[in-house]
């Protein structure tokens, strides 16, 4: 086999509760760079990331089995929808009529309800655009009228896609009947150290952000962006994720760390770089691009070591941090904020990308 050549294979990985079979499908950039899918939850499974000297990493957490997968735990690594993040009371009103989505987190919605698309087994066929320079892999769900209390039929397309200079590429697209709203990301943890090798608090962060949402003790929107300059939340300059997640500040003290979202930088319409995280120790470099307007990072606060990996290392607090490209929480109850309603014959379109620049050094 070529080694320069990106590939794609499936493989099984159990059964989902319902019976339906799940499949592993593995990307393979031919460099150096793996990725794991699952077709439960449409799961980030693994993400294996070459350092600078080449010895590699699962750069992402990761559970053992489908049966882990499946029972409570933290969105490690799914696709979360209808509505990634909050919703206050799991209410909102759209066109003069109320929709109700069950409430799973101190009394609000988070990351579309129990029944949200990190518990569906998504469709999953090869995509076979761009020829061997990528890997890629198209996702396909369909979430009926009324699903977890969402207004209309939606269709929801994801594209994986990992291309032979390491880059993970996650495309999102989605089309409805009726009006409704849409908020979509991937909620993968990352230490880049490699998963359950220690907490984050020694990488380093940048976020092209001067603002962030401050929230309420449930983590709901309080009121508009406040600026980061200066303060716990200033991350305009790489510095430790640890080096001020303690400070006596009532976000943070309330969240046991961080778990904001950041409002970007205004940039013209299309990609740009959200975010930049870095281990110094072993110099891996993450950077986070999108067309999304903002970022929620979550420092892993309520990881507490009851979560192990596939070599049975816990997985305890600050071990990991997610870098959730998204719309606002919250925003279908803030007028105010990037609107989230998608009505019949239009698409929503979403990109990011996680690229390792460190990998452009290395070769």
């Amino acid at each position: 086999m070529n080694p320069s050549r990106a590939t794609l294979s499936g493989s099984p990985f159990g059964t989902a509760p319902d019976g339906r079979p799940v499949r592993r499908w593995r990307l393979d950039s031919g460099t150096g760079v793996c990725a794991d899918v699952l077709t439960y939850g449409g799961t980030l499974h693994r993400l294996r990331v070459p350092d600078p000297s080449g010895a590699v990493e699962d750069v992402v957490l990761t559970l053992p089995g489908i049966e882990a997968y499946a029972a409570e735990q933290p969105f490690l690594g799914a696709l979360v929808g209808r509505y990634a993040n909050r919703l206050a009371h799991g209410r909102f009103t759209l066109d003069g009529t109320a929709h109700q989505v069950p409430a799973t987190d101190r009394g609000h919605a988070l990351h579309g309800g129990p029944g949200g698309f990190h518990r569906q087994v998504w469709q999953a066929a090869p995509d076979r655009a761009n020829g061997p320079e990528r890997a890629a892999l198209r996702l396909e769900l369909h979430s009926p009228d009324g699903d977890m209390g969402f207004p209309g039929a939606l269709d929801v397309t994801v594209v994986y896609a990992l291309d032979q200079d390491g880059t993970l590429a996650i495309d999102y697209r989605a089309r409805t009947d009726r009006p409704t709203v849409v908020n979509l990301t991937n909620h993968a943890y990352f230490n880049l150290a490699g998963a359950g090798r220690g907490d984050i608090l020694g990488h380093t962060l940048a976020l092209d952000a001067d603002a962030y949402l401050p929230v309420t003790p449930e983590a709901i929107p309080s009121g508009p962006p406040e600026p980061t300059a200066g303060g716990p939340f200033d991350f305009g300059a790489p510095r430790p994720i640890g080096e001020r997640i303690a400070d006596e500040h009532p976000q943070l003290a309330d969240a046991g760390g961080y778990d904001h979202c950041f409002v970007l930088t205004a940039a013209p319409a299309g990609l740009r770089r959200a975010a930049r995280l870095a281990d110094p120790g072993s110099g891996r470099v993450l950077e986070v691009w999108t067309t999304e307007p903002g970022i929620q990072v979550y420092t892993g606060n309520a990881l507490d070591g009851s979560l192990t990996g596939r070599h049975a290392k816990p997985y305890e607090r600050h071990g990991a941090v997610c870098l959730e490209t998204q719309h606002f929480p919250d925003a279908p109850n803030h007028p105010e904020f990037p609107g989230t309603v998608l009505r019949p014959g239009e698409e929503f379109r979403s990109r990011t990308e996680f690229r390792f620049p460190h990998l452009a050094v290395r070769s």
